[in-house]
């Protein structure tokens, strides 16, 4: 059978898809998501949404590995919330009180911090879904990135409820929460767009 008429399979059984029926999925072009149980495929991200990832990864990165905080990795990495939700978020952060949840095949629980890229592809979940699932599994803080509008959010949690942190702006800097001395220079984020 071709690897399109496989997806396309996964894709009509669609609802109560599990961690399983994940890793039977053939190889292709697509990024997959488990988002309660649903099979959720997107083409490869734009060169726009590309370059604000690789900016926001570069600068977290470095500060990361300067201080010794813990690890910071990007998609596509699997991470497994439960039999139903497996994400492969953008960019995100993984304490060293929380290594863990890294395992050799994926990262098995809730990392501290996660940063998705919007595109038109995947806004609504960024937006909507995953959001509601990074709240649930206590992702401790959340970042959204706008490409096109050239914003961020932060959002944190506190009282098991995401809330807006801060929203910075093209020339604004941004500030976590989480890493007290981590600040980002929208306008070192949205270079060269």
């Amino acid at each position: 059978m071709r690897v399109k008429e496989t997806a396309a399979k996964y894709q009509a059984k669609n609802k109560n898809l599990t961690y399983q029926d994940y890793l039977n999925l053939p190889p292709d072009d697509f990024r997959h998501q488990l988002i309660e149980g649903e099979l959720i495929m997107t083409p490869a991200p734009t060169v726009i949404h590309q370059i604000v990832k690789s900016n926001i990864e570069k600068f977290l990165r470095k500060f990361v590995e300067e201080k010794e905080l813990g690890l910071v990795l990007d998609a596509p990495c699997d991470v497994y919330f439960d039999e139903q939700n497996v994400l492969q978020p953008d960019i995100f952060f993984i304490s060293r009180k929380c290594s863990h949840i890294i395992t050799e095949d994926l990262i098995k629980g809730a990392p501290d911090l996660i940063i998705e890229v919007l595109s038109p592809n995947s806004a609504y979940y960024d937006l909507i879904e995953k959001k509601a699932l990074y709240e649930r599994y206590k992702v401790q803080e959340y970042w959204l990135a706008d490409p096109k509008l050239k914003w961020i959010e932060i959002y944190i949690l506190k009282d098991q409820k995401f809330h807006l942190h801060q929203r910075a702006e093209k020339n604004q800097t941004i500030r976590s929460h989480l890493l007290k001395e981590f600040s980002l220079p929208l306008e070192q984020v949205f270079t060269k767009l």
